[in-house]
């Protein structure tokens, strides 16, 4: 039998063309990958744990989103505090310089720690607050008047941050219009 040898050429063919629309889908449907890849971490996550929260997480509950984002940047703060940290997400929701969605803001690159290090995934505590405040943002509330950031200057290293202007401080976090 003649055995078959792929040719780097025509590898390149496939690969590049397939590379390229990766690239685009990723671009142009950023939000429902975000909703994708939380959902399948989602997933996983249940199915490992033998803990849950007291609601049952999917990509399309905003709501759970939100509370598990201010569960793993704002746990242990006030609760105007919960409430100002779900208020800057929905900011940036609104803000033409940030993703359009819940889903894109919290999976932005680079933008929230407790993504980054696994705290979003922490079971939320069923006495937590974060859910109640979570509901209070998306209903309006917002203690920081229109923040768009927010940071515990005791834990960030991130120079850019210190420099903007503080627009309030709740507990252990500064909020900030931007520049």
């Amino acid at each position: 039998m003649k055995k078959h040898k792929f040719n780097n050429k025509i590898m390149g063919i496939f690969f590049i063309p397939l590379l390229l629309l990766s690239l685009y889908l990723s671009i142009n449907y950023e939000d429902e990958f975000a909703k994708i890849i939380y959902s399948l971490k989602n997933d996983v996550y249940a199915a490992e744990s033998s803990v849950s929260t007291n609601k049952p997480a999917n990509g399309d509950d905003m709501v759970e989103l939100l509370a598990r984002l201010i569960n793993g940047e704002a746990r242990g703060e006030p609760y105007e505090g919960q409430v100002a940290v779900g208020a800057v997400i929905l900011n940036r929701v609104k803000s033409p310089k940030f993703p359009n969605t819940i889903a894109g803001v919290i999976y932005q690159d680079s933008q929230f720690s407790c993504v980054k290090d696994g705290q979003f995934d922490v079971p939320i505590d069923p006495n937590s607050t974060v859910y109640k405040a979570a509901e209070e943002a998306m209903s309006g509330a917002d203690p920081t008047n229109g923040a768009l950031y927010f940071y515990n200057p005791k834990k960030t290293k991130n120079k850019w941050l210190f420099s903007l202007k503080t627009s309030t401080t709740i507990g252990k976090h500064r909020f900030s219009l931007g520049e």
